[in-house]
């Protein structure tokens, strides 16, 4: 992009450096703290898949009796029924960030009667494991909104970087040379005519 070569571009120019060079340090700040937060929540989620895998192996002794859900009229599953995800909400760097609260369950009222004995600890388990799985779902949409975010700080950061101080530097660069060489093209001018008024006086 051609510049125009005059004082008011080269102020111009200058004011715009110093206005990119004020906010790369804040765009860089973020993008730190972004990938700080991503680090933290991959750890996260490997331990919650490290939870749930623990969670879903305790339930290999309870592989024989449900093998009895197939056989009854009843099912468990019938037993466990999410009603909602209760999520607040955080601010990381300027991104709303989902935050899991709770897993909230339909309460469904059954006859302990009708049912075998093992029943209330296997929907206890069951609801572990897909409470589990709701945060674990609340935390993938989390790193999924800060990697977006992520994404754009780093193509700020470097447009900054590689695109628009170097620019502004190249433009003030030009602006200046130029401008200097029409003062010093103002002076001899100047010397000049002075030389000539004297000449033409004597």
């Amino acid at each position: 992009m051609a510049v125009k070569l005059t004082k008011n571009e080269l102020k111009a120019q200058k004011d715009a450096l110093k206005r990119f060079e004020r906010y790369l340090p804040t765009l860089q700040l973020k993008k730190q703290q972004l990938q700080s937060v991503m680090l933290q929540l991959s750890a996260q989620l490997e331990a919650l898949e490290a939870r749930r895998s623990a969670a879903i192996d305790g339930l290999d002794d309870w592989v024989a009796v449900f093998s009895e859900n197939r056989t009854m009229e009843w099912k468990l599953q019938d037993l466990v029924e999410p009603e909602s995800v209760i999520c607040g909400e955080e601010n990381i760097a300027g991104v709303i960030v989902p935050v899991f609260r709770a897993l909230q369950f339909r309460e469904i009222d059954y006859d302990p009667g009708d049912y075998p004995l093992w029943v209330d600890t296997a929907v206890v388990k069951l609801q572990e494991i897909a409470g589990l799985d709701a945060e674990a779902k609340t935390l993938r949409r989390r790193a999924e909104l800060l990697e977006q975010e992520l994404r754009v700080t780093s193509q700020r950061v470097n447009l900054f970087e590689k695109v628009k101080i170097p620019e502004a530097k190249e433009n003030i660069r030009v602006i200046s040379i130029y401008l200097g060489d029409q003062q010093t093209a103002a002076v001899v001018r100047g010397k000049i005519a002075k030389n000539k008024l004297r000449e033409v006086a004597t």
